[in-house]
């Protein structure tokens, strides 16, 4: 599963410095994801959106027992990974490699990194926090050497409890990362203008 063409947008990776791995909600798209290109502050770089099978990456929510979401789970982790080995074959070395998920994509994506710690370009999580039913430090491994983080969040959100999110932000601070939480009071599910201007300073305009 998740074996669908790699979706692109943006600069050729052949003339691009840098490469933002952007991964969609449930029930989105990659053409989706790959429209909020257009509000960030990213002219030069290569745009790489994994699609999932169904548009899902695992069936189950995120603080399921991880068991329950395999092997769509391990797959979608692998699908991120081949994103990132076509960067780094392109010659963009990993601190030049950025990553944005919204939603199940954004739990993906602090999944991905935190289990491949090193220095990137950055990370942004629109509403998402790591997977499973508690978190397994044993998972993450890895220093990310400063990578700014940005993980924006409503208070409450229908799928993502913020002590979810406060707990991730603490392990992926453990990690080395220099993380940015912001949690919105009844935002909802959603991604807001706010958070775009700060993805833009603290990640993309660094």
């Amino acid at each position: 599963m998740h074996q669908e063409p790699l979706h692109t947008a943006g600069q050729p990776l052949s003339a691009a410095s840098k490469a933002l791995i952007m991964l969609h909600g449930r029930g989105a798209s990659a053409a989706d994801i790959l429209s909020l290109a257009t509000h960030l502050h990213v002219p030069d770089f290569a745009l790489l959106a994994p699609r999932a099978t169904q548009n899902t990456w695992y069936p189950y929510s995120f603080l399921a027992p991880l068991p329950q979401n395999e092997p769509w789970l391990t797959d979608a982790l692998a699908a991120v990974g081949r994103a990132v080995a076509a960067a780094q074959t392109a010659g963009i070395a990993a601190e030049n490699i950025y990553f944005l998920g919204f939603s199940q994509g954004a739990c993906l994506t602090l999944e991905y990194v935190a289990r491949h710690a090193t220095r990137y370009g950055g990370v942004v999580a629109f509403t998402g926090g790591l997977i499973g039913d508690q978190l397994y430090p044993e998972h993450y491994a890895g220093d990310f050497a400063g990578t700014p983080i940005f993980i924006g969040t409503s208070d409450p959100d229908m799928h993502v409890p913020v002590e979810r999110v406060r707990a991730s932000t603490k392990l992926l601070t453990t990690l080395g990362a220099q993380v940015t939480e912001k949690v919105y009071p009844n935002m909802g599910h959603t991604i807001t203008h706010e958070e775009i201007e700060l993805a833009n300073s603290l990640v993309f305009g660094r």
